[in-house]
C-alpha cells in the first residue's frame, strides 16, 4: 500500500493591478499564505481572465473597488522575481500556475524558470500546460493543435535543461534548436519541478511521462479525479517512472465564509455565476441544463469571455444550477470546505493551491471579512 503522503497548500496570488497600492492582491495573498503556514506561493499566467470582465465592477463585486480592471494582469514572472526578492525569510515556495505553451517559446521558458530556481535557491515551481484560448487566439497565437505544441514544448525544456551548456540541435515541428546554446546550471544538481495542468487523457498521459506533479484546474469530482490520477500513474509506470513520483495536486477556486449565508451570498453573486460558464457543456448536461453557448462547448479551454457583454453574462448565469456552481468551487465554512479537501485526499490529493474568491462578494466590507476564513482553510490542509 503506498504511504498516505502528508497534504500541502499553496496560496495564490490573483496579480491583479489595483488602486491605491499596485501589489495589494500580492501583499494580501504573500500575507495570508505567511500567517497560514502555506508551502507555496503561486502567479497566474494570464492576458485575459477566464469569466466575462463585463461583470466586474463595483455594482456586482465588492473587489472591483480595489482592483477595478479583471483582466489587468501584471507580467507573472516579473510578479515571480518581485515575490522573490520579498521572500528571503519566509521561504515560501514560488510557482506559476500555470505558463502557456503557445505564447510562449519553450527556451524563454526555460531560461526564466531556471532563473528563479537558481535566485530563490531551489523553491521555483514550473506549472505549465497548453494554456486556452483566450490568451492565445485574440493575439495572433495558433490555436491548433495546442497538445501536440504543448508535448513539444516541454521536451524542448527537458533538452535545453539537460545539455550542460553544450549546443544543441533538435528537430521539432514547432521548436527546432540548431547549436542551441543553454549556459544556466541547475541549483545544487536541481531543476524546478515540472506540475502540469492536464484534463484531456493525451494531456494525462504527457503527465505520467514528464510531470513532477499533476495539478488540474477544472471541475471534476473526487472519483473522476482518482480515475484520473490512475491514468496518469500508470502512464508513468509505462514509462519507466515511479508511479508515485507524480504527485497529486489540484487548483481550487475557495469561497470560504463564516456563515452560510455569506457564502451563498457569494455564491450567488454576478460574477461567481459567470464563471460557471467555465463548465463545458458535458458538465452543464450533468446537471441537468443546457450550456449557454452551446451542447458541443468544451469549457474553459475554449472560452472567449472578453466577447461577453455584462446583460449576456448575466442572464447566462443564471441559467447555471445551484449543483454546478457548487461542483466548480470548493465552497462553505473552513470545517464544511476541509471535509470536501479531505474526501479529495482519500482519491489522492496530496497538495491543494487555492485562489481566494472573497473579493466576489458583493459587499467590499464582508468580501474582506472572508478572509480569516481562508486563511482558516488554508492552515487546515495542513492537518488533512
Amino acid at each position: 500500500m503506498r504511504k498516505q503522503q502528508r497534504v500541502r497548500a499553496g496560496v495564490v496570488d490573483p496579480g491583479l493591478h489595483s488602486r491605491f497600492v499596485p501589489d495589494f492582491t500580492h501583499r494580501n495573498a504573500e500575507f495570508l499564505a505567511a500567517v497560514a503556514g502555506a508551502d507555496s506561493l503561486w502567479s497566474v499566467d494570464h492576458l485575459i481572465g477566464l469569466f466575462p470582465a463585463s461583470v466586474w465592477s463595483a455594482r456586482h463585486a465588492g473587489g472591483a473597488r480595489v482592483a477595478p480592471e479583471a483582466d489587468a494582469y501584471y507580467e507573472p514572472w516579473t510578479m515571480l522575481g518581485y515575490a522573490a526578492a520579498r521572500n528571503r525569510l519566509r521561504r515560501l515556495r514560488l510557482g506559476i500556475g500555470v505558463t502557456d505553451t503557445g505564447r510562449r517559446h519553450p527556451a524563454v521558458t526555460a531560461q526564466a524558470a531556471a532563473t528563479l530556481h537558481l535566485l530563490t535557491r531551489g523553491r521555483a515551481i514550473l506549472g505549465i500546460g497548453p494554456g486556452e484560448r483566450e490568451n492565445n487566439e485574440p493575439y495572433g497565437v495558433d490555436w491548433r493543435r495546442p497538445v501536440a505544441r504543448f508535448e513539444e514544448a516541454v521536451a524542448t525544456i527537458r533538452a535545453l535543461w539537460d545539455s550542460g551548456g553544450e549546443p544543441i540541435t533538435r528537430d521539432s515541428e514547432f521548436f527546432p534548436l540548431r547549436d542551441a546554446i543553454f549556459a544556466l546550471p541547475p541549483y545544487r544538481g536541481t531543476r524546478p519541478e515540472l506540475w502540469m495542468g492536464a484534463h484531456g487523457p493525451r494531456m494525462l498521459r504527457a503527465a505520467g511521462r514528464y510531470a513532477d506533479a499533476w495539478m488540474p484546474a477544472f471541475p471534476s469530482s473526487p472519483a473522476d479525479y482518482r480515475a484520473k490520477l490512475d491514468t496518469i500513474r500508470a502512464a508513468a509506470s509505462d514509462a519507466g517512472r515511479d508511479p508515485s513520483a507524480v504527485r497529486a495536486a489540484g487548483w481550487f477556486f475557495v469561497i470560504a465564509g463564516r456563515s452560510a449565508a455569506t457564502v451563498e451570498e457569494i455564491l450567488d453573486s454576478p460574477v461567481v455565476r459567470a464563471y460557471a460558464l467555465i463548465g463545458s457543456a458535458q458538465a452543464w448536461a450533468r446537471h441537468g441544463a443546457e450550456h449557454p453557448l452551446g451542447p458541443t462547448f468544451a469549457g474553459a479551454q475554449d472560452i472567449l469571455p472578453q466577447t461577453i457583454d455584462e446583460a449576456t453574462a448575466i442572464e447566462y448565469g443564471r441559467r447555471a444550477p445551484a449543483s454546478l456552481i457548487r461542483e466548480i468551487f470548493v465552497a462553505g465554512t473552513p470545517d464544511e470546505i476541509l471535509e470536501q479537501l479531505a474526501v479529495r485526499r482519500d482519491h489522492g490529493l496530496t497538495y491543494a493551491v487555492m485562489v481566494d474568491l472573497g473579493a466576489c462578494h458583493p459587499h467590499l466590507g464582508k468580501g474582506l471579512l472572508t478572509a480569516s476564513s481562508f486563511a482558516k482553510v488554508v492552515r487546515g490542509v495542513r492537518r488533512l
